[in-house]
This record gives structure tokens, C-alpha cells and sequence, in this order.
């Protein structure tokens, strides 16, 4: 089923009076949960399921409430190689894999430059740093982190402190927004991050895809930890699926990049849309 604007407004008004009744916690106090170094789960399903998923999850979860809202609206800019090579290596598997964004809290009005480092462990660290003066309304895609400045020599710096590809050779590949919603557990051991009307846009192509009926829920834990989102998830049968947005993203709007491993992955988010084609 593919969710018009109608139904959309429907869901999301269901959404947010479900999340009306949860207890909130504030930004200050998720700072003890910011699990830069964990172990990340994904998992796909659709906006009604989640909304069930929500109402059965109340009693066990806070929501991140901030300045009044409990679903808040994410910008990210993509970068990578002329040659795609942090695509291609997520394309092929490799488990040791990066990927570097710029990713802004549109509300808030701050943006963080960030590298995401993937171990063969299966294990992310994240490490990230402010950026002055990007505006996630008007995103400047051709941004280059060439050393013209004080503040891009602060880039510069850092990007070569934990990525593995020189700075140089960064462009923007992808864009993408979505509505993000929240969750932490009541022992504060987890993070459970709720992406919803995902919209992408390639900036080399210039093509457009939206997922408005996809659901990407992603549990963040340091290390096995229990978590009661697990059973619930099992009852509503969602289970693990990986979801790269970079590489869904740019697999849907990139016919030039190569796509034979990730074209299951595909074929079960189409499925998921309700659209039929053959890869």
C-alpha cells in the first residue's frame, strides 16, 4: 500500500496523539544515552504497523520531546568518491565501512558533521563535530572540504582524523528528509529511533523517490543489552531488515550505480510499497 497525502495526514495525526500520552524526556537528559559506540539493529514495516507498535510499547518508553514536538522533522547531506567507493563497499558487503554526512535537526537549526564507522564486529562508532552556516532549507550541494579557511582547515582536520579517504575528494551525492520520532527505555539502556515519509533526492541524477509508507525503526544498544521493544516487535512479525538510507537511497535513484547484492533488499522494500518489478 502506498500512503497518499490524505492517508499520510491521517497517520500521522494517529501518531501524534499516541505519542501524546507517552511520559517525555528532554535532550538534557538523553545525554547519558548518546551511545556513539554501539551495536545498531534495523528493521522495516509500514506506518500503520508502527502505529500499533507505538500503542503497545507506551508503558515501556519515553519520547524525546523538543521544543514542544515529539516527531521532528531531519535533514542529511551525503557525501563520497567521484567513484562511489563507500557505496560500493557497502554494496559488496564488506563489513568494515564508512560513510560521511552532514545530518541537521531542522527545527533546532543545527547541523553536525559526522563520520560513521562500521567494524567487522558489527559494532558503530560515530564521531561528529558542529557546522557553522549550513542551512538545511537551502543545502548547499556543492560544498567541497578544501582547506580555504579556519573553519574548513577545522574540517579538514577532522574528516582526515577519522575518515579514510582524503577530504578532496568528497562531494555531495544524496540528499534526504525525513520525520524522526524517538524512544528510550525506561532503564535508559537504549535508544530507539523511528524514521517516517522518507523522501530522497540524488544530487548527481537529480531524480526523486519517496517512501512515505516505509517505517525504519533502528534500536541502538551498547553491547546484547535486554530490551523490551524486542518481544513487541516479534508479536507485530517485523523483523531485523537492513536499511542503509544512503544506499536504498541512491540504489533507487542512480540506475549507473551497481546494485546486484542489494537488489533483495530492494525487491522486499518494493514489496513493502506494493510496487511489482523485476531488478
Amino acid at each position: 500500500m502506498v500512503v497518499t497525502t490524505v492517508l499520510w495526514n491521517w497517520f500521522f495525526n494517529d501518531m501524534t496523539d499516541i505519542l501524546s500520552r507517552y511520559e517525555s524526556i528532554t535532550l538534557d537528559e538523553m545525554k547519558s544515552i548518546r551511545l556513539m559506540n554501539r551495536i545498531d539493529t534495523k528493521f522495516v514495516t509500514t506506518v500503520p504497523t508502527l502505529c500499533r507498535l507505538l500503542e503497545i510499547a507506551r508503558d515501556d518508553y519515553f519520547v524525546q520531546e523538543t521544543g514542544g514536538l515529539r516527531i521532528s522533522p531531519y535533514y542529511t547531506l551525503y557525501f563520497d568518491t567521484d567513484d562511489y567507493v563507500m557505496y560500493n563497499r557497502h554494496e559488496a558487503g564488506h563489513l568494515e565501512r564508512q560513510k560521511i554526512r552532514i545530518r541537521s535537526y531542522v527545527d533546532a537549526g543545527l547541523s553536525f558533521l559526522e563520520v560513521k564507522t562500521k567494524n567487522n564486529h558489527r559494532r558503530t562508532k560515530k564521531k561528529r563535530m558542529a557546522i557553522d552556516g549550513f542551512d538545511a532549507l537551502h543545502p548547499d550541494h556543492n560544498l567541497r572540504f578544501e582547506r580555504q579557511d579556519k573553519k574548513f582547515e577545522a574540517y579538514d582536520d577532522f574528516i582526515r582524523s577519522y575518515l579514510r579517504y582524503d577530504p578532496t575528494t568528497l562531494s555531495g551525492k544524496m540528499e534526504n528528509r525525513f520525520d524522526r520520532i524517538t524512544l528510550v527505555n525506561k532503564a535508559k539502556t537504549e535508544r530507539l529511533t523511528i524514521d517516517t515519509n522518507l523522501r530522497f533526492h540524488h544530487i548527481i541524477t537529480d531524480k526523486y523517490r519517496y517512501m512515505d509508507d516505509i517505517v525504519v525503526i533502528e534500536l541502538k544498544r551498547d553491547g546484547l543489552q535486554p530490551s523490551p521493544i524486542l518481544g513487541m516487535l516479534c508479536q507485530l512479525r517485523i523483523h531485523p531488515h537492513g536499511f542503509s538510507k544512503y544506499c536504498i537511497g541512491s540504489a533507487f535513484t542512480n540506475d549507473n550505480l551497481r546494485r546486484n547484492r542489494i537488489k533483495p533488499r530492494l525487491r522486499s522494500v518494493e514489496k513493502i510499497l506494493g510496487i511489482e518489478r523485476t531488478w
